[in-house]
């Protein structure tokens, strides 16, 4: 059995994907991963054996200028990733049983799934954009609905034809080329009625917060037994556990001046700072022994060894603290980062910063919360309760699916192409 895995988006995306990967292997299924050709992504799958097939831009290119991406620059990517998906995909999928999809809105995947007769999956790794009549939607680039409007049903239909303007024309453009018929519904046809959620149940809960039949498996956690750095380890040793600082793939996203504002407010606390380069090349302010830099690194090692992690709120650095045990300080940016810095302060394992931009005294508040004892014992027993064989669990949904026949949901029926 053979199954391409695809996605396009940041680090948080990728990883999981080798994960799975890894769960397919040990389950004796040959697996590969499509997804965008930026370096970092190319060394993480080598690590573990998993071949990566280029899919479009490298996500760097997009994301890492100076200000963040505009609405015009999401209205010629769009397309270009409808176009690179059904050109690569269709290549890499010719003998594969299934495909599954995950990362910045898949348009033409499924398609080719479909053309192809496989079986077809749709992942999230939160619920943010999956229809729910109990919550609006999350800002998505063109029109934006009225500021008074409050039905949540309006706003999603809303939601609906904002997708068709970023990926209709394209979508059903390359559709016709292949002699399929066109949908009207990029959205609902690209989630299909029942997608999985690849997100811990205890951070995570499915119940009430989407309207659709979720399969919901537990975050897809990628084994790392890589030493840490020596040089790490001698600053970790020499002294009380230090602060883990670090913002990912939010390079033009990352607060300004956040690295001075961290190490100041680490200092206020009387913590140390292990600052994590990142995309956003952040850096430290002085020639201070209290603050150690790093760049890519084991997360599962180190954060078990923080007094406390201070990130941007995306689901894997979110998952791998918590995973760890380690009291959490989330500044959420964007997409489903408040979601996840809401969770943290709900489940009492950190503090939510309220706003994208801390100053010295709102992040030492919020880091006196996260460094109460009561904190790092509630954190403790949280990582109890997270299941870490979500990887397995897909994997062993996914060969049973195949096994089930069929060419386009992967679990159930979905709803016809074009589908409300």
């Amino acid at each position: 059995m053979r199954v391409l895995l695809t996605t396009w988006g940041s680090r948080g995306d990728v990883e999981p994907l080798a994960g799975l990967a890894v769960a397919l292997r040990e389950l004796g299924v040959e697996a590969r991963v499509c997804a965008p050709p930026d370096e970092e992504f190319a060394t993480l799958l080598a690590r573990v054996g998993v071949p990566l097939v280029p899919l479009g831009p490298t996500v760097r290119s997009v994301v890492a200028g100076p200000k963040p991406p505009t609405k015009e620059d999401a209205f010629r990517l769009a397309p270009q990733l409808v176009a690179a998906r059904f050109d690569t995909l269709t290549a890499a999928a010719q003998d594969c049983d299934a495909l599954l999809a995950t990362g910045l809105m898949p348009a033409g995947a499924r398609d080719v799934a479909e053309k192809l007769g496989i079986r077809y999956v749709l992942t999230c790794f939160h619920t943010l954009g999956l229809p729910s009549r109990h919550a609006r939607p999350g800002a998505r680039p063109g029109t934006p609905s009225a500021r008074d409007e409050t039905d949540n049903r309006v706003l999603w239909k809303e939601d609906a034809q904002r997708v068709n303007a970023l990926y209709g024309e394209a979508l059903n453009t390359h559709r016709a080329a292949i002699g399929l018929p066109p949908v009207d519904n990029v959205r609902d046809h690209v989630l299909t009625d029942r997608p999985w959620l690849a997100a811990d149940a205890t951070l995570c809960p499915s119940r009430g917060l989407t309207d659709l039949d979720v399969v919901q498996t537990g975050a897809w956690l990628l084994p790392d037994d890589r030493p840490l750095p020596a040089e790490l380890e001698t600053f970790l040793g020499a002294g009380e556990p230090p602060v883990y600082v670090g913002f990912g793939s939010m390079a033009s996203y990352a607060p300004r001046d956040v690295a001075r504002v961290a190490i100041q407010a680490c200092r206020a606390r009387g913590r140390r700072v292990v600052l994590a380069r990142g995309w956003a090349d952040l850096a430290p302010i002085d020639d201070g022994a209290d603050c150690h830099v790093v760049g890519e690194v084991n997360q599962q090692a180190l954060f078990r060894r923080v007094a406390a992690v201070v990130h941007h709120g995306g689901a894997g650095t979110t998952t791998a603290a918590a995973v760890a045990g380690a009291p959490q300080v989330v500044v959420p940016q964007i997409a489903d980062q408040p979601y996840w810095a809401a969770r943290v302060a709900e489940l009492g394992i950190g503090a939510a910063h309220e706003g994208r931009t801390p100053t010295v005294d709102s992040l030492s508040a919020a880091l006196t919360t996260a460094l109460d004892p009561d904190t790092r014992a509630r954190a403790s027993t949280v990582a109890g309760a997270i299941r870490t064989d979500g990887a397995t669990v897909a994997a062993r949904l996914l060969i049973g699916a195949v096994g089930a026949g069929g060419a386009v949901d992967a679990v159930g029926e979905g709803g016809p192409a074009g589908t409300a």
